[in-house]
């Protein structure tokens, strides 16, 4: 083939550039560095509305697909969105009410029982006596008046008052989710009929409808997926800890399956809870450990097996950018925040792989 004939080759880095196109302009970074801030600002000014929608949203998508089946089975979208609801509310409340008081039994134990877990574990003095001072500076930040003095920092009582200091925020937020769930059920995809509407295009309106699809469809197989892998993480850690003589597999199984949802600090956290757990019930010193190494048997499996070959390459995020989420929305929205942290990242991933302008984004965001 002559010379002249030949087409040149595409670099690696320029078809990907190519594919995930640059803004040029240095407005477009100011304007939506702009838009990022005010809606992170609205984000923590108005958090007793942003969160319980942040809420309803995501179980809207993981429940999309259990509601589509449904109304395959003529069961009329109205009534299959109460069901499901209150299918969801009836298992909030009764997993509360089987951890409530082993939880409190547990708490009650705490001040009497660190002391006897430093001397069976003192190779974790250290850690334990640094815990103890953050704890106690964390309660007593803020606080007008003398410090306090007398309850240790794991005081069962000021953490019993602090949980039930927070019901009503809890119940109010639990309302507010609720409420916001039913008319995001309700609505199906009238809000992606709205925008099909107002395009010029039949090109546009075509694009929108299979970029919105398949964004939910990602999405609600996401947040599905590690709903269940979490569930089945927190039903084999609850068998564990029946099975080793620690006992409540409710409450500890119900622990696993929400600390599950925080990436890499989540399950280190429930690391140190079930040794704790283990040191508190088994006599055995070398016996107390074999909860939390089954916990972590179980996390690796499902963690480095299970859950990355369901998800597939496509949901992976950088570990690093998980970390830095994790802390952002955890000072931003407290425990709440944490638990969201990793299912904002992925859909914000999500959502950019399907949108071409954002597509530089997503390949940041990939594992």
């Amino acid at each position: 083939m002559p010379e002249s004939d030949q087409q040149p080759e595409i670099e690696p880095t320029e078809a990907l550039l190519a594919d995930m196109p640059l803004p040029s302009d240095a407005k477009t970074f100011f304007v939506g560095g702009i838009f990022v801030l005010a809606s992170l600002t609205a984000a923590y000014v108005a958090s007793e509305i942003v969160l319980p929608l942040i809420f309803a949203i995501m179980l809207n998508l993981v429940m999309q697909p259990v509601l589509r089946a449904l109304e395959r089975l003529r069961v009329p979208r109205p009534l299959g969105s109460i069901v499901l609801i209150l299918v969801v509310f009836a298992t909030i409340v009764g997993i509360g009410a089987a951890v409530s008081g082993p939880a409190e039994a547990w708490i009650a134990k705490l001040p009497d029982g660190i002391p006897r877990i430093e001397a069976r574990l003192r190779f974790l003095a250290a850690p334990i006596h640094t815990l103890q001072t953050f704890l106690a500076a964390a309660n007593n930040f803020g606080a007008a008046g003398p410090q306090r003095s007398a309850p240790g920092p794991l005081d069962g009582g000021a953490i019993l008052s602090s949980v039930f200091a927070g019901t009503r925020s809890f119940a109010g937020g639990l309302f507010t989710t609720v409420m916001f769930l039913y008319f995001l059920l309700l609505a199906g995809d009238s809000f992606l009929r709205r925008l099909v509407e107002v395009l010029p295009r039949f090109a546009s309106k075509r694009q929108a409808v299979d970029i919105s699809q398949q964004i939910g469809l990602d999405i609600s197989a996401y947040l599905l997926t590690i709903t269940i892998m979490n569930a089945l993480v927190g039903v084999a850690t609850g068998l564990v800890m029946a099975s080793t003589g620690v006992g409540d597999p409710v409450l500890w199984g119900t622990v696993a399956f929400i600390l599950n949802y925080v990436p890499i600090l989540g399950p280190a956290a429930a690391f140190f809870i079930f040794l704790f757990a283990g040191a508190l019930t088994i006599p055995s010193t070398w016996q107390a450990l074999l909860p939390p190494a089954l916990y972590v048997a179980i996390h690796v499996i499902e963690g480095e097996t299970a859950t990355p070959m369901l998800l597939a390459r496509r949901f992976t995020l950088n570990p690093v950018l998980v970390v830095v989420s994790f802390v952002f929305w955890f000072w931003l929205w407290g425990v709440p925040g944490a638990i969201l942290s990793a299912p904002i990242l992925a859909t914000t991933k999500i959502v950019c792989d399907r949108i071409r302008p954002l597509a530089a984004l997503g390949h940041i965001l990939a594992g």
